[in-house]
């Protein structure tokens, strides 16, 4: 039995490994995105201020493992085997999830899936061992669970995204009416006020509030107190001086070195936010493994079977060892370097609170019109009422102005903003940290972003909507998140508890099955992500790039719509609802691409226009055909699903033989505009033209025959409205390849002449 456990306490220590290594490539969102989105520094110096915060973090997380032990549930209550079955279902549940967000490049919560984690196994124990005593759940559940803490942590937790988005909002439009967004001339006289003043917050609520928890202290000085009690004693001193060094040493660091003084506050604040995310979020993937280490040990130096003794020790105070937290950090690091993944869930924060508008990765929502379209009738109204000397002075504090407007590569948000994100989301973690309250360092850092992006008026009239629909999704996401943790960890701790120990094994391996699945499913996503950037036209561009990758676009889209058209045709003959399905996902990617190259046509045709006019109308032409022909592909395969979804009566086999020579004949005319793209010869236009009226003669030939049948009432109304549909969207389609390869043969011509 002995070996038993000790199999579960390495595989609770492996799950952690694994738990570590998703779970930062989640978290590393929380402080990056400010630094790589404002591009402060090179990633090599950013990466590195950042693994220096966590290695250090990690030595301050020491009081936040008690949340593991017994912030959820009452320890006492509960045998080591019933311990060990909580704390297995936890992790299990905890790598799946976090893998599935990593995956899909969502940011999600640690700290809520850890906490629902446990509330959620903890409950399902309890009520099989409440069941198996003759008692009731209902009555008895609560001596169990620490409903207190367990409330305090949920309500501190949401409460964190009012307070974050609040308070990063007000002191972004602070800080914007002092600086501007010409603040480079303010930057001059009270930068490095502004510099010392942050840094100095930030060692305030990291250094001395976060030492409590720290492994550091208890550390006696020479005076015979604390480091912990020398801190506490000497605030006021120690601020004094954190400030005059820092405002002296940035100072010095312009002068000398020409050091931007905006670039320090952000290096600096990226490790602090990075220190305290480490701090408060290395429980969420250790404290588990280190808690089920501490029971193992209990439970062997007893000497009573597992089923017997009882985890009252979990309730008392104990300490991590430091190497265990150092190793942690140093997973944590090895992680942040390495993932992938990291980069994909960045990338969603960083689109969300960028400055300029562009693609919109989000849709609009009905909330978030409603929302938009009620702030904008209360700002009218202020605005109507408001003094006119006090709103021309805010609107020219708030008069929008980038130093990157000829830069290809310019951040997604200026250095003010970075440093506003950082300094605000390190306080509030900290505070949190301090009072041993396990804030959702994700929802902290991304409500920050988003209320400094508010205040900032990156969400114009044009981007709200879809920014604020986008932060729904997130925040959306979050709930989920607890909900499916609190389920599934309960689920698996419940069938692991009623079935035995051997599904402690089925569920580790379902787990093993699902990381490398999701694994290989991120590895095609990216795979595919890279193959459609290939031929994505860039603001930065020459000429013959866009010539070559506008050619690339279409011929993706000619091959796939020809693709669609034969296994789509075929597969609606056969009533094969499986081809179908591939079909309709195919048809989905050309739609989705089309409109992407529509949504950047007029970017592409503004840099256009600095060499012709023509050029441009061609450009324009050219990209909506492209579109035109997606919609064909589309209008004409939805009804073809439609009919057999709904086992409607197939085609007569005259209407199947009609629309396969038909669509071999549509097929081989977009080949032969595919050939004409691609070698970019195109003599043979005005003979592709007469092929093209014959088939449009062949198609009318057809709905004559289609006529005949339904006055012999051969067919029904159903089978008319979608024969007649399908030759419709065929004539389109080919009407739209045409003039496409016109579009394109002059775009090219009047391009190089």
């Amino acid at each position: 039995m002995e070996n038993f456990y000790l199999i579960l306490v390495v595989v609770l220590f492996a799950l952690a490994i694994s738990d570590l290594i998703v779970g930062v490539s989640n978290d590393a969102v929380n402080f990056l995105n400010s630094a790589i989105g404002s591009k402060a520094a090179p990633k090599w110096v950013i990466f590195l201020m950042a693994s220096i915060g966590v290695l250090v973090g990690a030595t301050f997380s020491n009081g936040m493992m008690e949340v593991a032990r017994k912030g959820i549930f009452h320890p006492d209550q509960f045998y080591f085997a019933e311990i060990m079955v909580i704390f297995l279902a936890v992790m299990i549940t905890d790598v799946i999830l976090l893998d599935l967000f990593n995956t899909f490049g969502m940011p999600t919560s640690t700290t809520v899936s850890i906490v629902f984690e446990l509330l959620g196994s903890a409950v399902a124990v309890a009520a099989v061992k409440i069941k198996g005593m003759g008692l009731s759940v209902a009555a008895e559940l609560s001596n169990y669970i620490n409903s207190s803490k367990a409330l305090a942590i949920i309500t501190g937790i949401l409460l964190s995204v009012f307070i974050a988005f609040s308070v990063g909002a007000l002191v972004m439009y602070i800080t914007r009416f002092i600086f501007s967004f010409r603040y480079r001339g303010p930057m001059k006289y009270f930068g490095s006020a502004f510099g010392g003043l942050a840094i100095t917050a930030i060692t305030y609520f990291i250094f001395i509030k976060g030492m409590k928890g720290s492994s550091f202290a208890g550390v006696e000085l020479a005076s015979g107190e604390t480091l912990q009690d020398y801190f506490k004693h000497n605030v006021g001193f120690i601020l004094l001086v954190s400030f005059g060094f820092w405002v002296v040493f940035i100072q010095l660091l312009k002068w000398i070195f020409n050091i931007k003084i905006l670039k320090v506050v952000v290096m600096v604040g990226t490790f602090a936010l990075a220190m305290a995310f480490a701090g408060n979020d290395l429980v969420n993937f250790i404290g588990v493994p280190v808690a089920g280490f501490k029971s193992f040990q209990d439970w062997m130096a007893s000497g009573m079977p597992a089923d017997q003794f009882s985890m009252a020790n979990l309730a008392g105070k104990s300490s991590t060892p430091l190497y265990m937290l150092i190793v942690s950090g140093l997973v944590m690091v090895i992680t942040l370097i390495m993932s992938k993944k990291a980069r994909a869930v960045t990338e969603t924060e960083i689109n969300l609170s960028r400055q300029d508008a562009g693609d919109e990765r989000f849709g609009s929502s009905l909330a978030a019109r409603v929302m938009v379209r009620g702030f904008t009738n209360f700002n009218k109204k202020v605005q109507k009422t408001m003094p006119a000397a006090v709103g021309n002075t805010l609107k020219s504090r708030f008069e929008k102005h980038s130093y990157y407007n000829d830069d290809a590569e310019a951040p997604a948000f200026d250095k003010i903003r970075a440093s506003v994100n950082l300094v605000v989301a390190s306080i509030l973690i900290a505070i949190g940290t301090s009072l041993k309250l396990p804030l959702s360092t994700t929802y902290v850092t991304f409500m920050v972003a988003m209320g400094t992006s508010l205040s900032d008026r990156a969400w114009d009239r044009d981007s709200a909507v879809y920014r604020i629909s986008g932060v729904f999704a997130v925040i959306g996401g979050w709930f989920l998140t607890a909900l499916i943790a609190f389920s599934v960890a309960g689920l698996i701790a419940l069938i692991i508890s009623l079935s035995g120990k051997f599904m402690i094994f089925v569920f580790i391996a379902v787990a093993i099955f699902m990381v490398v699945r999701t694994q290989i499913l991120f590895r095609k996503r990216a795979q595919a992500k890279v193959a459609e950037e290939e031929d994505n036209i860039k603001d930065e561009d020459a000429t013959e790039d866009i010539i070559a990758k506008s050619a690339k676009q279409i011929l993706k889209g000619l091959s796939n719509t020809t693709d669609i058209l034969e296994v789509g045709m075929q597969s609606f003959l056969n009533e094969d609802r499986g081809g179908l399905r591939k079909a309709e996902e195919a048809c989905k990617v050309l739609s989705k691409k089309a409109k992407k190259n529509k949504d950047k046509v007029f970017r592409i045709a503004e840099k256009l226009m600095d060499s012709s006019a023509e050029t441009t109308h061609y450009y324009v032409q050219m990209i909506e055909h492209k579109r035109e022909m997606a919609h064909a592909v589309h209008y004409m395969l939805s009804p073809m699903i439609a009919h057999v979804e709904n086992n409607h009566k197939p085609f007569t086999e005259e209407q199947a033989a009609e629309l396969t020579a038909t669509i071999d004949k549509v097929t081989a005319i977009l080949k032969k505009v595919t050939k004409m793209v691609k070698n970019q010869s195109f003599d043979g236009i005005d003979e592709l033209i007469k092929e093209i009226d014959l088939v449009v003669e062949l198609l009318r030939k057809n709905e004559k025959q289609q006529f005949k049948r339904v006055k012999q009432q051969l067919v029904n109304t159903r089978n008319s409205q979608l024969y007649f549909k399908i030759h419709t969207e065929l004539e389109n389609l080919l009407l739209h390849s045409i003039n496409l390869v016109k579009s394109e043969r002059d775009f090219i011509t009047n391009t190089r002449n």
